[in-house]
Formats: structure tokens, C-alpha cells, sequence
């Protein structure tokens, strides 16, 4: 991962424009949309601390049903909690003192 960052103080990946406040750094947001389904937005944020992290939010259309929508729910959450865990364990971030 690329830490480096310019004289203005912004990464490279950076949007460089109203994204940036408050002493972080966002990145421009990555749209995977599926028309009238799902949408997500995911964008790379450098906190003041220094630390890095993706934020994710997800839009998906529900069934009408309850309990279709409920089903529905349950596997999404398992997705999720997959695919943040698989990252996690892919970036084995250093723990903090």
C-alpha cells in the first residue's frame, strides 16, 4: 500500500478536492451498480491518525415478502461478514500499543 504522499499533503489515490477535511484523505467513490438491484460504493479513506481503511455502503432491493426479505438479509450479512473478514486477514494490520 502506497503511504507516500505529496507536498500539499495528498496520496496519490486522493480526490483532492471537497472529499478532504477535517485532516483526512478520500478517494474518488468506486460505484459496482446493478441496475434497479444493488449498489455499492466503496471509498479508501487516510484518517489524520494515519490509518487507512475502505468504507462500504451497500444498497439492495428487498422482496416484497418479509420472509423472503428476511432470507434475504441473513445471506447478505453472511456475505459481508465474509468478505470483511477475508480482508481483514488479508491486510493483518499490526496491532495497536
Amino acid at each position: 500500500m502506497n503511504r507516500r504522499a505529496s507536498r500539499d499533503g495528498h496520496t496519490e489515490w486522493c480526490g483532492k478536492d471537497h472529499r478532504c477535511g477535517l485532516g483526512e484523505h478520500r478517494s474518488e467513490e468506486i460505484v459496482v451498480d446493478v441496475a434497479g438491484r444493488s449498489r455499492a460504493v466503496l471509498v479508501r479513506v487516510r484518517t489524520a491518525a494515519g490509518d487507512e481503511h475502505a468504507e462500504v455502503r451497500v444498497r439492495v432491493a428487498l422482496a416484497s415478502s418479509d420472509l423472503a426479505a428476511r432470507r434475504q438479509l441473513v445471506g447478505l450479512l453472511g456475505d459481508l461478514r465474509r468478505a470483511v473478514t477475508r480482508a481483514a486477514i488479508t491486510a493483518r494490520p499490526r496491532p495497536r500499543r
